[in-house]
């Protein structure tokens, strides 16, 4: 502090405050500049001007990394995918920088433009891999629930319908959202469900606890805190009622995380879905999040999450039951894809494939008990 006061100016204190709790070795505990924290906040509304990224630090390398894209955003349409590392933003370097300062970067005025050098996820380790591209800001609508009724036939030969629900953001109104969704699905007759997050970056955590209750009844736990004690404090379910019962496979990659990761596990540790896809991104923090006098922000690590049934999510991730690869498919799902007329984008998913076959099991075994 005797340092810190002689300073001119608040960004100089901002970086002398930065690098003290860099020596902590948590890159989630920082200090946010007022503008920084006033665009933390934004995305509750479900309203933006930007580019359409989701990115975070990834923990392993400190590298930017993009968690996702905003569907037909200008960060979409311009071919940035998941997996890529942002190097720099209009020609300044982000070494060191965090995912807030790094998204101010590219928020701004719709009509304006901002330019990135990105690495593609896909050339690790090559000098082709790095491209310079030029993005159009725009107006981003947040909506956090996209959702389609998929035709499905079992292996019995019976035609149904499996709700498929996407789920791209934990915001202030998901839970809401979900419900309705939930309802509307049901009045349509789906008889099973497809729960997707697979590249949600996660948001309000207290939103993915919300959604969670949406498919679970009783008293469940939905996650546990662990603090730097290693004290447990599970969080429970209060008279919880699903809205339904019907099968549930949820997917997951490597671009879920935080308020994903907590809903995948708890849905999974409870029994009541199955998870397939791949090995999720491992952030499990909880936060303590302080408003300074000037409008920055102080957000310290207090503890981290485990999931009900006691699985480190921090750094680790979550494996699912099921991983979904294109030569896992059976003989009889390939032939029943062949035959078919059209076939959406969806039904041509593998992962969607795989989550259909997992809940043809999960109904035959409905049905010999």
């Amino acid at each position: 502090m005797v340092e810190i006061f002689p300073l001119k100016s608040a960004d100089a204190a901002y970086g002398k405050i930065s690098g003290m709790l860099s020596t902590l070795g948590d890159p989630f505990t920082r200090i946010i500049s007022p503008k920084e924290y006033q665009s933390f906040r934004i995305g509750s509304d479900g309203n933006l001007q930007g580019v359409g990224l989701f990115i975070s630090v990834e923990p392993r390398t400190g590298h930017l990394v993009v968690l996702s894209c905003v569907e037909d955003s200008p960060a979409a349409r311009a071919g940035i995918h998941e997996g890529d590392e942002l190097i720099e933003i209009n020609g300044e370097r982000l070494d060191g920088i965090d995912s807030e300062a790094a998204a101010l970067k590219l928020r701004g005025r719709a009509g304006t433009s901002v330019t990135v050098k990105v690495h593609s996820g896909k050339d690790v380790g090559r000098e082709s891999g790095i491209r310079e591209v030029n993005i159009p800001r725009g107006y981003i609508k947040l909506s956090p629930i996209s959702r389609t009724i998929i035709p499905h036939r079992t292996p019995d030969g019976h035609l149904t319908k499996t709700g498929y629900v996407k789920l791209s953001a934990f915001s202030q109104t998901a839970a809401a959202d979900m419900a309705n969704t939930i309802h509307e699905l049901e009045s349509e007759g789906a008889h099973s469900y497809i729960l997707d997050l697979r590249n949600n970056p996660g948001g309000l955590v207290k939103a993915g606890l919300d959604v969670a209750q949406i498919w679970l009844d009783g008293d469940e736990t939905l996650v546990n805190a662990v603090d730097r004690e290693g004290h447990t404090l599970p969080i429970n379910m209060v008279d919880g009622h699903a809205i339904t019962h019907d099968p549930l496979v949820v997917l997951v990659n490597e671009g879920s995380a935080s308020a994903s990761e907590i809903l995948a596990g708890a849905l999974h540790d409870n029994g009541r879905a199955i998870l397939v896809g791949h090995k999720t991104f491992g952030k499990g923090k909880i936060q303590s999040v302080t408003e300074l006098h000037d409008g920055s922000a102080l957000f310290v690590t207090v503890a981290k999450y485990l999931s009900p049934a006691l699985h480190d999510i921090d750094h680790v991730g979550i494996t699912p039951d099921v991983q979904c690869t294109t030569d896992m498919l059976s003989s009889p799902k390939e032939s029943l894809l062949k035959n078919k007329s059209s076939v959406s984008s969806l039904e041509a998913d593998s992962c969607i494939m795989v989550a259909e076959h997992e809940l043809d099991v999960q109904e035959s075994r409905g049905t010999a008990s």
